[in-house]
């Protein structure tokens, strides 16, 4: 049974479909045998199946799908002839796939001896020998049975009939991305509808008291019933008017509560599609911890807790490099050897603890190891060699913003390179995936105890709570998970220290800045200096959290609390500093959603806390690859292969979808399949190699051809490098494509 339980789902439904294009194609070609198309098209399925099998080992599954294939290529070549016999057995081969993949996806025994059905396909047992079927029926067996009594009167029968049911529906993320989205405009829908009841409630109350005023003022005349008194003109237009206004201010307050309640229960259900449980994730590590601490000579187990716990399927897909790297690192460099720890007196065995909670409000990982912890002194060491901090400046730092200096791009303590990377190496790309999931990560860590890697995240990516607050006349959103709390102060608080404006919170200090000057607004001066007067106004603070640093923004005022739709920024604006995107307010205005991570970083340039070399470092892109692959399982544990070892990867699923997407944007490698619809793998290449300005593209083909006919017409074709799935390592793809990228 496959352990991974979307790879399971993939498999069920991609082989599914293999399955289906190959009956249906063998139902027109037992037809049409000279159909070349169809042929083709059976062959490529069978192919693509084995594929599948193959990168998941379903073995079984794969030697069928092969042998099936084999057969198929004997009927392309022109040396078998495809008699109805020989289609009865690649028939026979395909029951015994379906049974397989049942196998594979549920975990009940098949019944298929592989090895008898191998040799019926290959033609070494006669099929009538060992096939059940019964003899072929005479006309008068095939005579139609006489219908029963329910049957002919149209009552149902007793006996249980089994329903034609399907039990689940594929669907593309984007699309539920799009619902996810919509969901989130109609909560901001909803807000607005608040606002507009209170206005209507305003009116109302107005109204009211209008009426009760003319009333005293011109007494039962108001109402132009008195004879005795002059009546006001317009009098009972207006009672009517309040009168309706009460009525429509009611209808609203109803409206607003259906508005609610729908919006609620629809945004629940698309969040509930998308979740899955973080045992989906938890499984892919046991196995990994066994191999790599088998290859450092350790004893580490791991134990897995909150596997119940869910979180959104993009949560679940981008915490996986993340917490790779902390696990990864904590066997290399972690946790010490048997003999260190037995010396410590410590277990032998190292243990590491992965586990996961939900808040009302966060999505908690933790990952923590109890091996040697982390050595202050040598990362100071370290920041000082790589010129990433001055000692000065170290001298100043807490113990807590020292320990965050392993996630700067290129810290390591290693004092050697390995292939799995030193505490430090790669833990940059833990904090920018966690960051790119508007979470925060914390560290902890005790000499000789152990370390602890806490991530914080959002439960919704859709929509955010956001602080607004003012800024020279406009309108700010600051994220509110940055937000550590909010304060008044005064500008004898302010001082200058190395450079910088600083104030002192709980005994620290902690840089501000005015929030007009980080994004570089209008204003009248250039710094906050103290005032001769005394009794002047404090100013809002808002204090920050982003990437280990606190830091403090002085705003014009703090405005409104809200819960936001984020619009991503345009192609053209995507990465216009500090800014993370705009949101729509329930009043309609448009707002701009700041970026605490970008503001620090304009924070610390103005005051060359940060040195060029770390700044130029943290700007610098991933390496991306453009995978081409018509297997949705072969592709997503390609694409997961791919971005475990940094690669940002773009997925095609045949070589017309390649060029369109090659002509969009630059990619700095192909890793391509060959058998493929449309276009398959090497005409791609040749065509990749037909323009200039792809000369030196380095393209890679990952294939089950695997013989040494086939890998001289992938390298004539232009391919950089050949690896036949056979073959297959994940570590051979990442090491090819290190040395060619």
């Amino acid at each position: 049974m496959i352990e991974d339980k979307e790879l399971r789902e993939l498999f069920k439904a991609e082989s599914g479909e293999h399955l289906q294009s190959l009956e249906t194609g063998l139902l027109r070609l037992e037809k049409e045998p000279a159909d070349k198309p169809a042929l083709e098209t059976v062959f490529r399925e069978a192919h693509s199946l084995k594929g599948s099998a193959r990168m998941l080992g379903v073995r079984d599954v794969e030697r069928i799908a092969h042998r099936i294939e084999d057969m198929l290529g004997g009927v392309r070549k022109g040396d078998v002839a495809l008699s109805a016999e020989y289609l009865d057995l690649i028939y026979k081969g395909l029951d015994a796939v379906k049974k397989l993949v049942h196998e594979a996806v549920t975990g009940d025994p098949a019944g298929v001896d592989v090895g008898a059905m191998l040799d019926i396909l290959a033609g070494n047992v006669e099929v009538e020998k060992t096939n059940e079927m019964p003899p072929p029926a005479t006309a008068s067996q095939v005579a139609p049975k006489p219908q029963s009594r329910e049957e002919m009167s149209g009552e149902p029968s007793s006996e249980p009939r089994e329903e034609y049911r399907i039990d689940t529906i594929r669907v593309e993320t984007k699309k539920l991305d799009e619902l996810m989205t919509q969901s989130g405009e109609l909560t901001v829908m909803r807000t607005r509808m608040v606002r507009l009841l209170s206005q209507v409630e305003e009116i109302a109350v107005l109204g009211e008291a209008t009426v009760k005023q003319l009333s005293g003022e011109y007494g039962a005349g108001f109402n132009g019933g008195n004879k005795h008194n002059a009546s006001l003109p317009g009098g009972e237009q207006l009672k009517q008017l309040v009168v309706r206004l009460k009525a429509l201010r009611d209808a609203v307050d109803e409206d607003n509560s259906r508005l609610e309640f729908i919006s609620g229960a629809l945004d629940g259900g698309i969040r509930d599609i998308r979740l899955l449980p973080f045992s989906t994730l938890f499984n892919f590590f046991p196995r990994m911890v066994r191999d790599m601490a088998r290859e450092r000579s350790k004893d580490v187990d791991i134990e897995l807790l909150g596997g119940d716990s869910k979180a959104d399927k993009r949560i679940i897909e981008e915490m996986k490099d993340p917490i790779m790297h902390i696990i990864r690192n904590s066997i290399d460099h972690g946790i010490e050897p048997p003999q260190e720890r037995e010396k410590a007196n410590k277990p032998r065995t190292g243990k590491i603890r992965l586990s996961a909670r939900r808040t009302d409000t966060n999505i908690i990982v933790e990952a923590a190891d109890d091996g040697g912890g982390l050595d202050i002194e040598l990362i100071k060491k370290t920041a000082i060699k790589r010129n990433i901090r001055s000692p000065k400046e170290l001298e100043a730092m807490s113990p807590a913003e020292i320990i965050n200096l392993i996630f700067t791009p290129g810290f390591s303590t290693s004092a050697f390179v390995t292939d799995v990377s030193g505490r430090g190496i790669g833990l940059d790309v833990v904090r920018a995936n966690v960051d790119r999931l508007k979470g925060s990560i914390h560290v902890e860590s005790s000499a000789g105890a152990g370390c602890l890697f806490r991530i914080r995240l959002p439960i919704t990516l859709a929509t955010a709570r956001v602080l607004l607050v003012s800024a020279n006349g406009a309108t700010y959103a600051v994220p509110l998970e940055s937000v550590d709390t909010t304060r008044r102060v005064f500008r004898n608080d302010i001082f200058p220290m190395e450079g910088r404006n600083t104030i002192v919170v709980e005994k620290r200090t902690v840089p501000v800045a005015k929030l007009a000057d980080i994004l570089g607004l209008p204003k009248e001066g250039q710094n906050i200096r103290r005032p001769q007067e005394s009794g002047e106004a404090p100013m809002p603070c808002i204090l920050l959290s982003a990437s280990g640093e606190r830091f403090g923004i002085l705003v014009d005022d703090l405005l409104d609390e809200q819960e936001v739709v984020l619009k991503p920024q345009s192609a053209v604006l995507k990465r216009v500093c500090n800014v993370a995107g705009t949101t729509i307010l329930g009043s309609g205005e448009i707002c701009t959603v700041l970026n605490p991570d970008d503001m620090l970083k304009t924070m610390r340039k103005r005051s060359v806390t940060v040195r060029p070399e770390a700044e130029g470092k943290a700007e610098e892109r991933k390496l991306t690859v453009l995978l081409v692959e018509d297997s949705i399982t072969t592709r997503t544990q390609e694409k997961r292969i791919l971005e475990s070892g940094g690669y940002e990867v773009v997925t095609s699923v045949n070589g017309v979808d390649a060029l369109s997407k090659l002509a969009m944007r630059p990619f700095d490698a192909v890793v391509s399949d060959i058998m493929m619809p449309e276009m398959d793998g090497l005409t791609l290449t040749a065509r990749i190699r037909q323009d200039k300005k792809y000369k030196e593209l380095p393209v890679i083909l990952v294939t089950t051809l695997a013989s040494d006919e086939d890998k001289k017409r992938g390298l004539e074709a232009g391919a950089s490098a050949y690896i036949p799935k056979p073959s297959f390592d994940q570590k051979i793809l990442l090491e090819i494509l290190g040395r060619l990228v």
